[in-house]
């Protein structure tokens, strides 16, 4: 069986490049063609290598995590750690599920022309066979992470909250929010977002009710005995959401929160509670915004 090395090429560039299409719309990350093209070149010319063994390293456990991780840093340029190792991760889940799902069409259609060797699968079936079987294994994984996500139940994405402030407690539902990642900078201390009506009990109304002049510096209609109560116990709270890149929150420090999944419940008392002047939702089916990390 005669393999020509442009095709070795060729082939190993089309899978790459929709294995990282499919995990940039998994990761719901812009997709950068010149990127994904370059990532997906780097993978392919591996492939070559390792079909003409011209490297004896080739084989290395390594080499190959390596390899994985320049092909995810080109495609998707994370900028913190965590999001390199999630990339990472979804890249790798994306690719075995995409390898087994296109080889095994790919068999079922040639299975006679199919050799392997360096552990590639090589063969003499024409490019319109495996672009077939990459672009069905495309839809397999797209359509099979749709139904995963779909199947999360209430349940899993609201749950119920107790948030003590000033001696003052509040009671309400929150969503899970797993974009909310918010920090107080200073201190690092976790930042749960909610509705300001929430806390007439616990804040004065003369903060609540002014809260884009104080993010503005304005305090002018704070009691003076006030400013000096509650100024130390203010945080502000940078913050980054679509269509507002440099936001503000005002936020306050709780005594304590109650988070309570299901049966269990858990205490905490390092939290800040971000007050947010508007509703979070038209209907009320939530009225503050929970962290994955808080879980």
């Amino acid at each position: 069986m005669t393999i020509y090395i442009d095709i070795v090429l060729l082939e190993n560039l089309i899978m790459n490049f929709i294995i990282l299409l499919a995990t940039g719309l998994i990761l719901k990350e812009k997709i950068k063609i010149m990127r994904f093209l370059l990532a997906s070149l780097v993978g392919a010319i591996y492939s070559v290598i390792s079909y003409m063994s011209i490297l004896e390293i080739y084989q290395s456990m390594i080499l190959k995590i390596i390899l994985s991780i320049v092909i995810t840093y080109i495609a998707f340029n994370p900028q913190t750690m965590k999001k390199m190792w999630k990339d990472l991760i979804i890249f790798y889940l994306t690719s075995f599920v995409f390898g087994g799902a296109a080889f095994a069409l790919i068999y079922i259609v040639k299975p006679q022309d199919i050799l392997m060797k360096n552990g590639l699968f090589l063969g003499t079936y024409p490019l319109k066979t495996i672009f077939l079987g990459t672009m069905i294994a495309f839809i397999i994984i797209i359509t099979a992470f749709t139904i995963v996500k779909s199947k999360i139940t209430k349940k899993d994405v609201f749950c119920e909250i107790e948030i003590e402030i000033n001696g003052k407690n509040i009671e309400t539902t929150a969503m899970l929010d797993t974009g909310n990642m918010l920090k107080e900078p200073i201190t690092n201390t976790p930042v749960i977002v909610l509705e300001h009506t929430l806390l007439y009990d616990c804040v004065p109304k003369e903060i609540l009710n002014h809260l884009d002049e104080l993010l503005g510096g304005d305090f002018e209609k704070v009691p003076e005995e006030m400013k000096k109560e509650y100024m130390t116990k203010l945080k502000f709270i940078p913050f980054s959401s679509l269509g507002k890149q440099n936001g503000m929150l005002l936020g306050i420090k709780a005594d304590f929160v109650k988070i309570k999944n299901g049966e269990q419940e858990e205490k905490k008392n390092n939290i800040i509670v971000g007050i947010h002047n508007k509703s979070l939702t038209k209907r009320g089916e939530y009225r503050a915004l929970l962290g994955m990390e808080l879980l």
